[in-house]
């Protein structure tokens, strides 16, 4: 019997690592359904953990290293996060169903000048790259706290909401609608991350986020372009060798000549070097 202190014990077994994951934020509007699909179908044993967090708290979040990426809403600051911008949005006014902004199909911030516009603290539009400190129209005498307090006093006729679209078929209700409207800035969506945390998996979700496909040679992880890598040029190596094998074979080989020729290429002949033309064969008569 072996004691537990003696060289003969058996090692203990170390704990099972950790499985890798990669976790994806992603703010309210933001749809990644797609980007999503496509990750579980190239890499259907890395789990990705989907985290939805407000727009004002993905940025902290990154910092913290609460999620590897991050899809938000710019501007974020770029001496601590990298940023790839995705895409814009389009700009709407929510308003009431009976309301006379409802009656356009398109309408400018001059339409909504005498209007009452909400200015939630979670507003994502840049007004200030406007030169604007908020939304056209008329201030409120207090700002909601979220859009989706915004939205229900636009159902209660306090005001109207400039939002990205996104956001306005987020917080969809029967009694609103929205328009869009022009002179207004645009929501730009973007894949965020920190920027001395550019991992395998984050060049992976870059890869997708950006189209590339499969065998993309950027956007994926290094053990999986050595190994396609070396599978390529094997085969390739083995064309080289069987192409040279045939052109070997080929000069080797006499060329077969055509009907009426010799080997060599030349034209048979009869006689005093004329072409033998039609007639009977045999040694010529005598003549008496």
């Amino acid at each position: 019997m072996v004691s537990p202190g003696s060289p003969d014990s058996p090692a203990p077994s170390a704990p099972p690592a950790s499985p890798v994951s990669f976790r994806l934020a992603y703010v309210p509007g933001v749809t990644p359904a797609k980007w999503v699909r496509i990750w579980r179908e190239r890499l259907p044993d890395i789990p990705l953990e989907l985290v939805q967090v407000e727009s004002a708290e993905a940025v902290v979040l990154l910092r913290e290293r609460g999620a590897d990426a991050g899809l938000v809403r710019l501007p974020v600051d770029r001496t601590e996060l990298s940023a790839i911008p995705l895409y814009a949005e389009t700009t709407v006014v929510v308003c009431p169903k009976d309301h006379v902004v409802a009656a356009a199909d398109e309408v400018t911030v001059e339409d909504i000048a005498d209007e009452i516009v909400l200015h939630p603290q979670d507003d994502t539009l840049d007004w200030a790259a406007e030169g604007r400190e908020g939304p056209p129209g008329l201030p409120a005498f207090e700002r909601p706290a979220t859009t989706g307090d915004a939205i229900e006093l636009v159902a209660a006729g306090i005001g109207l909401l400039v939002v990205p679209q996104s956001l306005a078929r987020l917080h969809h209700r029967k009694d609103l609608t929205y328009r869009t409207i022009t002179g207004t800035p645009e929501s730009r969506v973007a894949l965020s991350w920190p920027e001395d945390a550019t991992t395998d998996l984050v060049e992976d979700f870059i890869g997708i986020v950006r189209g590339r496909t499969v065998n993309s040679s950027r956007g994926r992880r290094p053990e999986e372009r050595t190994k396609d890598a070396a599978k390529t040029g094997g085969q390739g190596q083995k064309a080289a060798k069987a192409g040279g094998s045939a052109q070997r074979k080929t000069r080797q080989q006499p060329q077969p000549g055509r009907q009426g020729q010799k080997p060599g290429g030349g034209r048979r002949t009869t006689g005093g070097g004329a072409p033998k033309s039609g007639g009977r064969s045999g040694k010529p008569r005598r003549r008496s």
